[in-house]
């Protein structure tokens, strides 16, 4: 009887056993990833502020595809190339886009230090001087005695003495001052600045914003074969974490191919995030920029980054005195970690 009665207590035992593991097994199942892992916490900066341009991150977000890559991700606005370098260094946040020239000039000039490109996003420069046609400028020496306003760690900014000189402008006389990627276009608007630091897919905000004719000035009209923006990530985490950098970038550029061929789902998915979008303008952002990201280079994988290229932009800061170090593109690129051409 005893015996029997062990067996049943056993019995009883082990099937308690069994629902416990099974419902933690459920409860575990709810907290993975799409690889079977617990999702890891990223902090993602965008580029400057949250327009059109950087939706591509909400996308990969809302899509699930920062998840399926085993991701939980948290999107912050980005203040322009030095501030993300910066909050990513510093160990705030581990990814966001900085304009690849920028960043040679914050490298080579001993301002920033730690950080490496692993994919491209634009495969030109969209910096470009924003104005309206009531400022009457129309060309790059217009802008001597000028007032321009931009966000100081700036790629617009900190490349303008380059872009002015290959223009064949003085730059030292345009003043600067300066200006929050939120309030520049109000600060255009309200006519306190003659231009401001901007993308050239910003001409369709800038409308909307100022209810003027937007004029732009791209830098790429006189600096040929620079990169735009490019995802970064510190050196100590590309070292230490290849493949999750790797799945990281993936699941960021899937957001950024589903982003340009969708620009108005996209842009009412930034909407939904960012209560501030004007939904017509950031899918416009969207269908402009379209061309700098594949920039004509029909079959290039999205995100490649090509030493060459890289070098030749080098160059050409070099040939202006643009920076004070000598260097070399895989001090600031990742190249194992770029989307292979």
């Amino acid at each position: 009887m005893r015996r029997l009665t062990r067996t049943v207590a056993a019995a009883a035992l082990a099937t308690a056993l069994t629902l416990v593991s099974a419902c933690t097994g459920s409860d575990a199942e709810e907290a993975k990833g799409g690889e079977g892992g617990a999702l890891e916490k990223v902090t993602y900066l965008t580029s400057f502020g949250n327009f059109g341009r950087d939706s591509y991150a909400w996308v990969a977000k809302e899509k699930g595809y920062f998840k399926d890559a085993g991701f939980d991700v948290e999107i912050k606005p980005g203040q322009g190339t030095g501030g993300v370098i910066q909050t990513i260094v510093g160990g705030q946040a581990q990814f966001g886009p900085i304009d690849l020239t920028g960043g040679l000039l914050q490298f080579g000039n001993g301002q920033a230090k730690d950080f490496v490109a692993v994919a491209a996003i634009q495969q030109r420069t969209m910096a470009a001087i924003a104005t309206t046609e009531d400022k009457q400028i129309a060309t790059p020496k217009d802008l001597e005695g000028k007032t321009l306003a931009d966000a100081p760690g700036s790629v617009v900014r900190n490349l303008f003495p380059t872009y002015a000189r290959m223009a064949g402008i003085d730059h030292t006389k345009v003043t600067w001052v300066n200006g929050a990627p939120q309030t520049l276009m109000g600060t255009l608007a309200g006519g306190k600045v003659d231009g401001i630091g901007q993308f050239v897919v910003g001409q369709p905000t800038i409308e909307s914003v100022t209810k003027k004719k937007a004029v732009m000035l791209p830098y790429s009209n006189v600096m040929q074969d620079l990169y735009g923006n490019v995802l970064i990530t510190s050196a100590q985490i590309a070292k230490e974490k290849p493949e999750m950098v790797k799945r990281f970038s993936g699941a960021l550029l899937k957001g950024l191919e589903y982003a340009l061929a969708n620009p108005q789902e996209a842009a009412e998915i930034l909407k939904k995030n960012v209560d501030a979008t004007i939904t017509a303008a950031a899918a416009a952002e969207l269908q402009l920029m379209a061309g700098y990201v594949r920039s004509g280079n029909t079959g290039t994988v999205l995100g490649t980054l090509d030493s060459g290229r890289v070098a030749k932009t080098i160059a050409i800061l070099q040939g202006a005195g643009a920076l004070k170090e000598n260097i070399n593109p895989e001090q600031i690129i990742d190249f194992d970690l770029a989307p292979k051409a």
